[in-house]
């Protein structure tokens, strides 16, 4: 043994030093330390009966010998490091330092927010291990709630497992919890249901960040944010065609019409990946447009952009920017679109969504930009409303321009979550009020995305354009108002029993549904799984070369009856162009606009 000890101390020294584990800080031992010293103990075993092999032959040496001593260099190796990493533990919370030799039954409890984990997975099981590592995070776990019977019942770093998710009203008045947090993976109709299960056990819900944001330190495990209804949609992650769009996008010029709203903003946040040569900024809210300058400038670090101030009716302003930086990729998404407001001031919707998308899109022609994409809107389907009129208007005048060297395309798509004008935020503010909430109608449904969803899937419809199509973004299904109020009421950890849904009725050119598509539409798919297209050739109207003769004659009568604000008279001509467009004739004499008239 005395011949042999200073062969097995130099070996393991110099393998221990080999693998790394001097430059370890032991209070910070874990599992890839403990294999580390594994594959350490193992080489260092290795090179010594291989030495006692060829010097020896073995002889004298009991073979037993170098099992047992590998067996207690791991375990003596390994437990110094645990109880150096226990000490620390210990130290850092010393009023729980009796925890560790007391049954649970004895042990003092710690303070915080009992909190209940869904899922007892391995997405699950780290982020309650980050939670029990982290300091004054205010959260004390109470256990895990799954439906999976093989892990109902077992524990997991020394939680329960309870079970199943029906049960969680029991579950949580015996655990006496107070609030329940959901992973990151967790959304849509499994979201939905542990929506409901919390609502009937009185639970609030949080939602716990992803796992790879923590990991990339972009977030804390802190960093717990209410359920969203985003979560609820459970869009999947939109899938692009980088090198089409880095294809008509990379060093490009491009210009972004409505640069400071909710769609116009999201795409230069988009364009700005794809590596432009220079981005002019068009919009006409100075607020807005400075916003995004800023964000652009000292958040993303881009630096090749101009901002224009002004309106896109103005011809001599559009003129002179498309005459001085001469873009090649043209987003026009500068509109009026609410509903009801354009109802009341339809002069407006022909002002910007007619006449202002008729002037971006001449000087597009005129100057050859290779691409113009128009943002459109499912209200342009069978419009009951002049905003929806306005945008079905500005679609045909788009086809009327196809057939040049510019590509012309539109994209329509349904309501934007959290847009300007959303009814979100209004919700929510109603909520804090402690209601009522106010909803048209009962049975009102609309289609929603997010808006990052929708400004990628429009910058890869303009990869995918060939000329005059107008593509449809894919909205999933659609959602009832009312059932959008009610999960709002529970998001916000309030009791629907105690926040009533008011119905007021139809607003002004509002319908019960919307739609994407209008009779008679051939529609098709692409090389995108959530883009449609309609072929140019099946665009109901569009092929009647009377039909075109006559845009400019009735858009010239449509600017004279807005200069003079004629509002029946503009719904009538809108009615001219756009056959399916039906007027409620709906407005509110007391507060709306359309009776006035120039001087």
């Amino acid at each position: 043994m005395f011949s042999l000890l200073p062969v097995a101390v130099a070996l393991k020294i110099s393998f221990f030093w080999m693998t790394g584990l001097y430059r370890g800080m032991w209070r910070y031992t874990g599992l890839p330390d403990l294999w580390k010293i594994a594959r350490a103990v193992f080489m260092a075993e290795a090179a010594m009966i291989f030495y006692v092999a060829y010097a020896f032959h073995f002889k004298g040496y009991p073979r037993s010998v170098f099992i047992l001593d590998a067996l207690l260099a791991f375990v003596f190796a390994c437990g110094a490091r645990v109880l150096i990493r226990s000490l620390y533990e210990i130290s850092s919370k010393p009023g729980e330092w009796r925890n560790v030799f007391l049954p649970d039954n004895f042990c003092v409890a710690p303070s915080g927010l009992r909190v209940l984990v869904i899922g007892a997975d391995d997405e699950g099981a780290r982020l309650a291990k980050e939670i029990l590592d982290a300091r004054d995070c205010g959260l004390r776990l109470a256990g895990f709630v799954d439906d999976d019977p093989a892990r109902i019942g077992r524990r997991i770093h020394g939680l329960p497992v309870y079970g199943p998710l029906a049960d969680l009203p029991r579950i949580a008045a015996m655990a006496r919890a107070r609030e329940v947090l959901v992973s990151a993976g967790q959304q849509g109709a499994r979201l939905r249901q542990i929506m409901k299960a919390c609502e009937a056990a009185q639970l609030s819900i949080k939602k716990l960040p992803a796992l790879a944001d923590i990991a990339s330190g972009k977030v804390s495990i802190k960093s717990l944010r209410d359920v969203r209804y985003e979560d609820l949609l459970g869009r999947e992650e939109v899938r692009l065609d980088e090198d089409g769009i880095k294809g008509y996008l990379r060093d490009k010029i491009v210009l972004v019409t409505g640069a400071g709203g909710s769609i116009g903003s999201e795409l230069c946040r988009q364009i700005i990946r794809f590596e432009p040569r220079l981005m002019v900024l068009f919009d006409a809210g100075e607020e807005n447009l400075y916003s995004i300058e800023m964000e652009l400038l000292h958040q993303h670090g881009f630096t090749r952009y101009v901002t224009v101030l002004g309106q896109v009716q103005d011809a001599s302003l559009v003129d002179a920017v498309f005459r001085t930086h001469s873009p090649q990729v043209v987003f026009h998404a500068a509109a009026y679109k609410h509903v009801p407001m354009l109802e009341c001031n339809p002069w407006q919707a022909v002002t910007n969504n007619v006449v202002g998308s008729r002037t971006v899109m001449d000087a597009s022609a005129r100057y050859g930009a290779e691409r113009f994409v128009l943002v459109s809107t499912d209200k342009a389907v069978r419009p009951t409303n002049v905003m929806g009129a306005s945008k079905r208007v500005a679609e045909l005048i788009m086809h009327g321009y196809s057939g040049g060297s510019t590509k012309f395309m539109a994209v329509r798509f349904g309501n934007v979550l959290g847009s300007s004008g959303s009814v979100i935020p209004l919700f929510r503010a109603q909520i804090e009020r402690g209601g009522p909430i106010t909803v048209t109608d009962k049975e009102v449904t609309r289609y929603f995305m997010t808006i990052p969803e929708a400004s990628q899937l429009i910058v890869q419809a303009g990869a995918l354009g060939r000329g005059g199509e107008i593509f449809i973004l894919k909205m999933g299904q659609p959602v009832r108002i009312a059932d959008l109020a009610r999960d709002l009421i529970v998001l916000s950890g309030k009791d629907p029993a105690e926040i009533k849904i008011k119905f007021t009725g139809l607003r002004p050119g509002e319908k019960l549904y919307e739609e994407l598509i209008t009779e008679g539409e051939g529609i098709v798919e692409t090389g995108h799984e959530k883009i449609m297209v309609l072929a140019p050739s099946t665009i109901n109207g569009l092929s009647d070369e009377e039909f075109h003769s006559r845009m400019e004659e009735l858009i010239g009568e449509l600017e004279s009856r807005g200069a003079q604000f004629r509002g029946e008279e503009i719904k009538m001509i809108l009615g001219r162009i756009v056959p399916e467009y039906c007027a409620d004739g709906n407005c509110n004499s007391a507060v709306c606009g359309c009776g006035l008239t120039a001087e």
